[in-house]
This record gives structure tokens, C-alpha cells and sequence, in this order.
């Protein structure tokens, strides 16, 4: 590396200000990634909403419940659980815990759900609710857009 000490050090110092700030957005990008599929989830599983967050080979599991492979599986799967069980629901997305790789190119997540929700019963009538879990997911970063 030429020039001087001086000039090798504050190159150094905007690379290390560079990656911090590029950690920073990401964790902020994921923090508004998790809000929007709230968002999304509810609106009854938006397809609209909730598909561009994936990509397009993403896996989304609920064991026990549905598995779903790709990001147009994921938006029309969800829309259609929705449209089976869910009459209204509130996503509270909690305490995300952000894990970037070094580069901040990819993460792992998980954070809480707390869901107040309507949904309809096996015998049709509806029932109020509430769950409590949480997400893992996976996440990376597509040309400066965080998906899962």
C-alpha cells in the first residue's frame, strides 16, 4: 500500500467506519424486514406484501403446520392459511437478535411473537386468541435489500 503511516492509517479508519455503518443499515433493514411481514401477516398474509420479502428460494416452516419452498409458495401459501383460519390478527414482533456475518452480508434472526388473533375453528365459529413464539430465520442481503 503506498503513501504514508498517516494516509495507510485513515484509509484503514474509513474502511472500519464503512463496514460499521454498513452493519448498522443492515441491522436497520432487518428491523423494518420483520416489521413489514407483521405488516403483512396482518393483513390476512398479504401476497402482495409478504412476497417480496423472500427470495426466491426461501423456505418458510411452521412444524406441524405448512412448509412452503420458493417465494411464490410462500405468498400464496400463507394468503391461503389466512383466508382458511384467520379473521384478524396483531403481530407484536419482539426483541429481534440480530447475528450479521463479518461482512455483513448475511444474518441469522430471532425474535419473539406475541399474536393477538380471530380465527376460525374447526366447527367454523370463531375464536379469540393469543399465541406466543418465536422466529429463526436466515437473511441476506440482495444488491442492498435484506430478505429471508
Amino acid at each position: 500500500m503506498a503513501g504514508t503511516a498517516a494516509q495507510r492509517t485513515a484509509l484503514s479508519m474509513d474502511a472500519g467506519l464503512d463496514l460499521r455503518l454498513r452493519r448498522i443499515e443492515a441491522c436497520e433493514a432487518i428491523r423494518k424486514l420483520i416489521a413489514t411481514y407483521a405488516l403483512g401477516a396482518d393483513r390476512r398474509n398479504d401476497p402482495a406484501i409478504l412476497g417480496p420479502l423472500f427470495s426466491r428460494d426461501a423456505v418458510w416452516e411452521l412444524g406441524g403446520v405448512a412448509r412452503f419452498t420458493g417465494r411464490d409458495a410462500i405468498a400464496a401459501g400463507l394468503a391461503g392459511l389466512a383466508q382458511r383460519y384467520v379473521i384478524w390478527s396483531l403481530h407484536y414482533m419482539v426483541s429481534p437478535l440480530i447475528d450479521l456475518d463479518e461482512a455483513a452480508h448475511s444474518a441469522t434472526c430471532r425474535w419473539y411473537l406475541w399474536e393477538l388473533a380471530t380465527k376460525t375453528q374447526d366447527n367454523g365459529a370463531a375464536a379469540d386468541t393469543w399465541y406466543g413464539g418465536w422466529y429463526d430465520s436466515r437473511l441476506s442481503d440482495h444488491g442492498g435489500i435484506w430478505l429471508f
